[in-house]
């Protein structure tokens, strides 16, 4: 059986029993490296610098920098890393934040270690993932304005999207082809108005568009 690769990791909470309980469960998983850890985001930075993770496991509530200010600070000093915020806050505000200044995850400190692992995964794959806790928040908004004239399909496209899926596992997911899923996607931009994928999760998110990741 071929060895997964080794998923390299910076976590990052200003809570000391917080990170070592966290770095402690995620070395159990021999795919999972953890390269680094710091109490704030400014050391976290330094840190990335030197062992430039794929995934930065970041809290959002720290003194001086919060995560959310540091997501665009990372995505300049490390454009390879993947962000995943890790927080006891399920707001919109938050969610939608983090998002907007480029986040590719949102997880909540409670759920299993599990599903934070299996966040990690995707992330570093290249999708997007939002915990269970999150996308059930996200869905007590109802869907409005353009959203509203989205057809079955489309929502449907949308919902997986936000759950990070390429086109061939949502070509998969709804019996076309990945062509066709490839169309959705650019339909969807050009019917709400958005460039990037990035923006049409975060539209999806304001709008309580969501897919629930399995």
């Amino acid at each position: 059986m071929t060895e997964r690769p080794k998923i390299k990791i910076l976590l990052i909470d200003n809570h000391p029993l917080v990170l070592d309980g966290l770095k402690a469960v995620l070395e159990t998983f021999s795919h999972i490296e953890v390269a680094g850890t710091a109490g704030s985001a400014q050391l976290g930075l330094d840190i990335g610098g030197q062992v430039r993770p794929q995934v930065v496991l970041m809290d959002i509530n720290m003194p001086k920098l919060s995560g959310i200010d540091a997501i665009e600070l990372f995505r300049k000093e490390l454009p390879d890393a993947r962000i995943v915020m890790l927080s006891m806050h399920d707001s919109r505000e938050y969610i939608s934040s983090s998002v907007m200044h480029g986040a590719a995850g949102y997880i909540l400190k409670d759920v299993s270690t599990d599903e934070i692992v299996s966040a990690v995964e995707i992330v570093a794959a290249g999708g997007t993932y939002f915990s269970s806790g999150v996308h059930d928040r996200l869905m007590d908004r109802r869907p409005h304005d353009v959203g509203d004239t989205l057809t079955p399909r489309e929502r449907d496209t949308l919902g997986l999207i936000v759950s990070g899926r390429s086109n061939k596992e949502i070509a998969e997911v709804l019996g076309i082809t990945p062509a066709t899923a490839e169309t959705h996607r650019k339909n969807l931009k050009k019917k709400v108005g958005i460039a990037t994928t990035a923006g049409l999760i975060r539209y999806a998110l304001d709008h309580g568009i969501g897919g629930k990741t399995e």
